[in-house]
């Protein structure tokens, strides 16, 4: 895992490879192929309608997952990032092809509440909430802020997907099926998908899909990006950062740039830990840090749930803050198969996979999920990215501020206030380069 501090402009970035169904590796490096696209004849729904009840058990249903997750990768060493909200709608994506026990597995470990019939719709909400984000408010340039998310699939020319497989993702994530020949084209078909993937994130993610990832038995590949350009609605003044101690869960200490500021932000004490909350600008999204007492960060993570998170965010209240926090930045890698089959999916591994929901045969499987991700945070405000892969194959207010200095491991989420969607999650055991 790679560290380094920079000073940049405010970007969030996210972006998730969602599906490659292959068998093999077959290595290359030639030009991007050109993809024609079949769309479905079902339009994307631009108004879905739900009930409150069915939003609900969307965001939360997500949000268990998100710190279920949290607790499975928080073994790994070191600092991580990831996004619980990309991982999902990819998940869900995959799941709209999947039938009996390994849908239903897949269910159970993702917290999909909702049936079939209800859970891609509520994906189709979130995502045109989330669509309304930000008008008026700033972003790192003159285009001001943005919170885009885009979906596409990627299929083998002259191969059969089941029309209501297709009609799934049309209708409720705008993915039309790009037609690409992985068979006789397979390095210029992982170029063309790379490349879309770039050109998404603004060239924050490139060469997502390894060499040698796609070959002549790749059958499809579906991807999804989310782009996130915002400011802080309190940016840090930089003439106020100054070098200060990070101190470590070893007993060691780093010196690292400290920002600092004195605003009236959200703020709340719970048992062994303090929280803040950092607006965007726009006052619609925003970062919330879980800083645990000294001594209690691994405790702090034992107990870490969704639950615990909704009542921390319940409970911040406005107050005067002398808040001092280091400029951070960093990226993650890590595998998820192994971790998802551990959480309660090992059917979707394994040759008894059931995925017929997608060409009407249960010949596909999951092989293997990768995550990559990547933040920095500034006084300007965030940059973030994250990459998934997921590999198939055939078969009260005091007088005086309240001093929170962040000067220990904590954990930090992003979020999107209204709706109660985590979009992002990770820890910071050492923000030193």
């Amino acid at each position: 895992m790679k560290k380094r501090l920079i000073s940049i402009p405010v970007i969030l970035a996210a972006v998730s490879l969602v599906i490659v169904l292959l068998l093999a590796l077959l290595p290359g490096s030639v030009q991007p192929a050109v993809a024609d696209t079949l769309k479905s004849d079902k339009p994307r729904i631009t108004l879905p309608v739900i009930s409150a009840a069915d939003e609900t058990l969307l965001v939360e249903g997500n949000r268990a997952f998100a710190f279920e997750l949290y607790r499975a990768l928080r073994e790994s060493d070191g600092n991580f990032f990831y996004s619980p909200y990309s991982i999902s709608v990819a998940l869900a994506m995959t799941y709209a092809g999947a039938r009996s026990e390994t849908a239903q597995q897949m269910a159970d470990t993702l917290h999909f509440l909702l049936g079939q019939e209800k859970l891609h719709p509520a994906f189709n909400w979130l995502d045109a909430e989330l669509a309304k984000r930000g008008q008026g408010a700033e972003g790192k340039d003159d285009e001001g802020f943005r919170l885009n998310v885009v979906n596409a699939i990627w299929g083998q020319k002259d191969y059969k997907f089941l029309s209501t497989f297709l009609d799934i993702l049309a209708e409720n994530y705008g993915a039309g099926l790009r037609i690409l020949d992985f068979i006789t084209e397979a390095e210029a078909s992982r170029l063309a998908i790379n490349q879309w993937v770039s050109n998404q994130t603004e060239s924050r993610i490139n060469d997502l899909i390894p060499q040698g990832a796609i070959d002549k038995l790749t059958r499809l590949v579906l991807t999804n990006a989310i782009y996130f350009n915002a400011a802080w609605e309190h940016p840090f003044d930089e003439r106020m950062t100054a070098d200060g101690p990070f101190y470590l869960l070893d007993g060691g200490q780093v010196t690292v740039p400290m920002m600092k500021q004195t605003e009236s932000l959200g703020y709340f004490q719970g048992q062994g830990f303090q929280a803040v909350e950092l607006g965007y600008d726009g006052g619609e999204l925003s970062m919330v840090i879980l800083l645990p007492e000294p001594g209690q960060f691994e405790a702090f993570e034992e107990e870490l749930n969704a639950q615990r998170v909704e009542a921390t965010i319940g409970g911040l209240q406005p107050i005067p803050l002398a808040l001092t926090m280091p400029r951070f930045e960093f990226d993650s890698e890590f595998s998820l198969k192994d971790t998802l089959a551990e959480m309660g999916m090992p059917i979707a591994f394994s040759g008894a996979a059931d995925f017929s929901g997608m060409t009407g045969s249960p010949d596909l499987c999951i092989s293997e999920v990768l995550h990559k991700a990547f933040v920095s945070v500034d006084e300007a405000g965030t940059e973030a990215a994250a990459a998934t892969a997921v590999v198939m194959k055939l078969t009260g207010m005091p007088i005086q501020p309240v001093e929170f200095t962040v000067d220990r491991p904590f954990v930090f989420l992003i979020r999107d206030i209204e709706t109660g969607a985590i979009l992002f999650v990770g820890r910071v055991l050492n923000p030193a380069p």
